[in-house]
């Protein structure tokens, strides 16, 4: 379902996208992600937001939540499962004023989002992502 204008997805339509986008995730991948939970809210929270340190809650449109697969241990047994948190009004706002196709803005959005499910630092995915380019 690709998107360059018209009416904004729904929240339930941007989950579809993004669990779409993780479906397309090569099988190894997909096979370590699949117990991460999607999420898609309006904004993130105040408290969330505060903790990032951010002002702007168009600033954030996505948000890994839990321990890296790196960093897990027999002793995490219990805990709530990894999450992945997507905002729909900032990727919204993003999407109209970069005009870049919903589904691969929202695709890069999980993508990313998912790299810290795997370990990988912001810093890690800009490499990656330039060296793409």
């Amino acid at each position: 379902m690709s998107r360059t204008f018209g009416p904004p997805p729904s929240a339930a339509e941007m989950e579809a996208i993004a669990r779409a986008a993780l479906d397309r995730l090569p099988s190894d991948f997909a096979r370590h992600a699949r117990d991460v939970a999607l999420m898609v809210e309006e904004f993130a929270d105040a408290e969330t937001l505060a903790a990032l340190g951010l002002d702007d809650p168009f600033e954030l449109t996505g948000l890994f939540e839990g321990v890296s697969l790196p960093e897990q241990s027999i002793e995490d047994s219990g805990r709530l499962p990894n999450r992945v948190r997507l905002f729909r009004q900032p990727i919204l706002d993003e999407w109209i004023a970069d005009g870049h196709d919903l589904e691969h803005l929202i695709t890069h959005v999980v993508v990313h989002e998912i790299g810290h499910h795997f370990g990988l630092s912001d810093e890690d995915m800009h490499a990656l992502e330039s060296a793409d380019d």
